[in-house]
């Protein structure tokens, strides 16, 4: 038994103690330090001092020729070439989500050549890269003095980062774009050589050998710096747009029908926004409701195993997810239609816990940046809110939360307050977790600028606010005038089934078979159906969608796949013989059988041939 002892051993992530005897072998302790720590058997070096000398190798020597002792404390290191970790060590659960926010002002002189990766941006990022994005005047008679080809003042063109020129438009506009951002940090005459954007980091540097790991040690070099919120000055997103008012007008249906919340994700694309310079604009195309369940005055999302299928479905029809939307609506007056003005300057237009969760919506979609060692910064997801405006009438307000918000979000540093949704609060540091001071800026009743502690903190300096708009001439990528049931509505009686697209079938006789598909819900459907699911034979019907081509269409429409849909549909019967007029060879489809089996209208229950009433809910078939 004297001959057991304990050594202790240091490592960038901590301390553990490593039971042994004087009898046994470096080599045989070797091996169970890398078990100890999850490393491969050359993937670390031990030392017997903390500047890296006196190494422990391994060999027959013991640990009592060794001159290592009961108590003693050795230092490990990780290789630099390598040191890769097994499968068993487990990573911190908040360092899956991208490392992706900033100052509003942070930049740093690093040279873009030896820090940026190479980016593929988004193609709007690409097109805006190129352009001129100077705001060009006219000649002004009154200030000008010169000739028609001279320039002044008065009439030279401006940088796309003029805040005197944003402030005096109408309505002024209150943050420059990014790319005008960029722009202005670019610019000069160094033509932004050592501009780079730089994330914030509120986690502790690792790999920091002057000292014990945190909590007992930390020193200027591993700790975060504080950070002191600004609101920041531009945004990624300058306006948001609904390509129609049918895309809204079915969203709000759930919550005129049951009268609780609801919650969906922008599907569309990003283009120019010409009001602003250099500005971008996130077009939505259609809302995509994930399962959830909610209440008048909550809602909370449920795993959604078709995630994945629905952003590949919108990615072949040149979509992705531009954002989210969720509703705050209480009606006021029913016989009227008005609703409850909730959301305004003496409450709050965006709770702390909505800021979180568009803080985690963003980190999860960055936005990928040449300027940024990362190869993200920022995101382009925005957030609309469906609540009552002072009229009383539906209104939709878009926002996004700053950089500084995503890094706090990223992190795990930001928590709601219980009983006041317009403030957070920074959390305070623990053994677990070291949390930067959270400062911000604010006057006192003497209007002196004085700092305060996160402590709580109040939301509005996380928040930037876009505005949200709909075209006077409305704008249709999916054509179909009828209404396919939109997905996770059971609750409603609507469900996405044979019999409901046999129904939609019959309601769409008359029409191209391009306007007919062209419905996002249906393709949806056609493709997740446990039944029929079409995702290996259905590129062809969303390339003929996406580029409005009615041959493609036509020519998928005499496919096998789209027969053995017609032939489902008629086998649930309750249609009309004319409902199926767009059959596999183009010709008409035989009326339904009336020895067929028949879907109950109230349960959906398959109904033997014969019978008039359901044989599940009693009810009768008509």
């Amino acid at each position: 038994m004297a001959d057991n002892i304990i050594i202790r051993v240091q490592s960038p992530d901590g301390m553990k103690k490593i039971p042994s005897t004087k009898r046994e072998t470096a080599a045989a302790f070797l091996k169970k330090v890398a078990k100890e720590f999850g490393f491969n058997s050359n993937g670390f070096s031990v030392y017997l001092n903390r500047n890296k000398t006196g190494e422990i190798l391994s060999q027959n020597k013991t640990l009592s020729l060794l001159k290592i002792k009961h108590g003693d404390m050795l230092f490990l290191y990780p290789s630099t070439s390598s040191g890769e970790k097994m499968d068993t060590a487990t990573p911190h659960s908040s360092s899956s989500l991208p490392s992706l926010s900033s100052s509003s002002s942070s930049s740093s002189l690093i040279p873009r050549s030896s820090s940026a990766p190479q980016v593929q941006e988004d193609e709007i990022d690409q097109y805006l890269a190129k352009q001129d994005g100077k705001i060009y005047r006219n000649r002004d008679p009154q200030l000008c003095r010169h000739g028609a080809l001279g320039k002044c003042v008065h009439c030279v063109p401006l940088e796309p980062f003029d805040e005197d020129y944003l402030n005096h438009l109408d309505p002024p506009v209150k943050h420059m774009s990014f790319h005008a951002n960029l722009r202005k940090l670019t610019g000069g005459a160094d033509k932004g050589k050592f501009a780079a954007l730089e994330n914030i980091s509120c986690k502790i540097k690792s790999g920091c050998e002057g000292h014990p790991p945190w909590p007992d040690g930390i020193c200027t070099k591993c700790q975060p710096s504080a950070i002191t919120l600004n609101r920041q000055k531009y945004r990624h997103v300058d306006n948001i747009m609904f390509e129609n008012h049918t895309i809204a007008d079915r969203f709000l249906d759930f919550w005129r029908k049951t009268g609780s919340q609801r919650m969906g994700y922008l599907y569309g694309r990003y283009t120019e926004h010409k009001d602003i310079p250099l500005g971008i604009r996130a077009e939505v195309a259609a809302i995509y409701e994930p399962p959830q369940t909610a209440n008048q005055n909550s809602l909370e999302l449920l795993e959604d195993p078709k995630a994945g299928t629905v952003d590949e479905i919108a990615a072949k029809l040149g979509l992705c997810k531009v954002g989210w939307i969720f509703t705050d609506l209480l009606s006021e007056d029913t016989r009227i239609g008005t609703v409850r003005y909730l959301r305004n300057k003496d409450s709050y237009y965006l709770s702390a816990e909505e800021c979180i969760t568009s803080g985690y919506f963003q980190n999860q979609h960055p936005n990928p940046c040449r300027l940024s060692r990362d190869g993200f910064f920022g995101s382009k997801f925005v957030t609309v809110v469906a609540t009552g405006g002072p009229d009383n009438q539906v209104h939709f307000e878009g926002y996004q939360v700053s950089n500084q918000c995503m890094a706090l979000v990223r992190d795990e540093c930001l928590l709601p307050c219980k009983d006041a949704p317009e403030l957070g609060y920074a959390k305070e540091s623990s053994p677990e977790q070291y949390v930067p001071d959270v400062f911000f800026k604010d006057k006192d009743k003497f209007g002196n600028d004085v700092t305060f502690l996160a402590r709580p903190l109040p939301v509005e300096y996380l928040i930037i606010d876009i505005t949200t708009t709909f075209p006077k001439d409305p704008q249709y990528t999916f054509t179909s005038t009828q209404r396919f049931p939109i997905e996770n509505r059971d609750i409603l009686g609507e469900t996405q089934d044979f019999h409901s697209l046999a129904t939609y079938l019959s309601q769409c006789s008359s029409t191209s078979f391009l306007d007919i598909v062209s419905d996002f819900h249906l393709l949806l459907f056609l493709v997740t159906n446990e039944v029929m699911p079409l995702r290996d034979s259905i590129g062809l019907l969303l390339d003929a969608v996406k580029t409005s081509n009615e041959d493609l269409a036509e020519t998928w429409k005499k496919s096998e796949q789209w027969a053995t849909i017609e032939q489902l549909c008629s086998t649930v019967g309750g249609q009309p013989s004319s409902s199926l007029g767009y059959g596999a060879m183009g010709g008409s489809s035989a009326p339904t059988s009336s020895s067929a089996m028949w879907s109950c209208l109230h349960c959906t229950f398959m109904n033997q041939p014969g019978t008039e009433h359901c044989e599940m809910c009693s009810l009768p078939r008509s």
